[in-house]
């Protein structure tokens, strides 16, 4: 291997590794956001709820607040757990974009 054919492999992949890091940076600033979003949101619910509980004037009303609020921040749960599944194989797959040519290289070398 020539020295100049060294300095482009050391440049293809230094410019690959800049290219997944770039992805991942985006994807986990996303993710923050993402789970954030959601601590927000379900603190405000968590607190909407109690104040409805404290309000109840009977324990049948207080059970019925108390249903809801299960019913909704498991859905609220379930749809958070999908979406941020959804976002970690985003990041994976924009992770390994870059390397994708070079693995193609390196089959086509053998």
């Amino acid at each position: 291997m020539t020295t100049d054919q060294m300095q482009k492999l050391s440049k293809d992949n230094m410019d690959m590794a800049m290219a997944s890091f770039g992805a991942l940076t985006k994807n986990a600033q996303a993710i923050a956001t993402e789970l954030a979003d959601y601590s927000k949101k379900s603190f405000e619910g968590s607190t909407a709820a109690l104040e409805k509980l404290m309000g109840a004037k009977s324990l049948e009303k207080a059970m019925e607040v108390q249903t809801e609020y299960l019913k909704s921040s498991y859905e609220d749960f379930v749809a958070q757990s999908t979406k941020l599944g959804e976002l970690y194989a985003g990041l994976a797959k924009e992770a390994y974009k870059p390397f994708e040519g070079m693995m193609a290289k390196a089959s086509v070398m053998k």
